[in-house]
């Protein structure tokens, strides 16, 4: 389903989410009206949407975006398991002391160095620095992440 926004409403938005993707930013402000299972169905299909762009943008060849993209899948499969957990999941802050939670559970350090990486995918988006190669072994961590933090759910 598409939504269409008036130019005025959407920079309103833009600037409140504060650099955030707009649909988890938007996701943020409806989950107070939805019961626990459907914030972290919500969490999921954000995922899972997130991480089919990312692909789509890496074979492309749009690193920088599909970096981007990558992020916001970790984060919002954080956001599907720290709302299971009822922890607080609205920030970068947020979502490093749930890794670092899971890592404690789980003392499975592919878990901090998997984040770790995909924040630096995050800071490519805004940077791009960084070149085939690197993005490539970035991703395949990120994907790592990705297999290691759906088994929380």
């Amino acid at each position: 389903m598409a939504v269409t926004i008036s130019p005025p409403v959407a920079e309103v938005l833009k600037k409140a989410a504060g650099g955030r993707e707009l649909e988890e930013f938007l996701l943020e402000l409806v989950a107070a009206r939805l019961d626990p299972p459907q914030r972290v169905e919500a969490y999921l299909a954000l995922h899972e949407k997130y991480l089919r762009e990312a692909e789509e943008l890496y074979r492309k060849g749009d690193l920088a975006q599909a970096g981007e993209k990558y992020w916001g899948a970790v984060t919002a499969l954080l956001n599907a398991i720290a709302e299971k957990r009822g922890w607080e999941h609205y920030s970068h802050r947020d979502h490093a002391v749930a890794i670092n939670r899971l890592y404690r559970e789980s003392k499975d350090r592919e878990l901090v160095v998997g984040f770790s990486l995909a924040e630096r995918l995050h800071a490519n988006y805004y940077h791009n620095f960084m070149e085939l190669e690197e993005f490539e072994l970035h991703r395949e961590a990120v994907l790592k992440l990705v297999e290691k933090l759906k088994k929380f759910l």
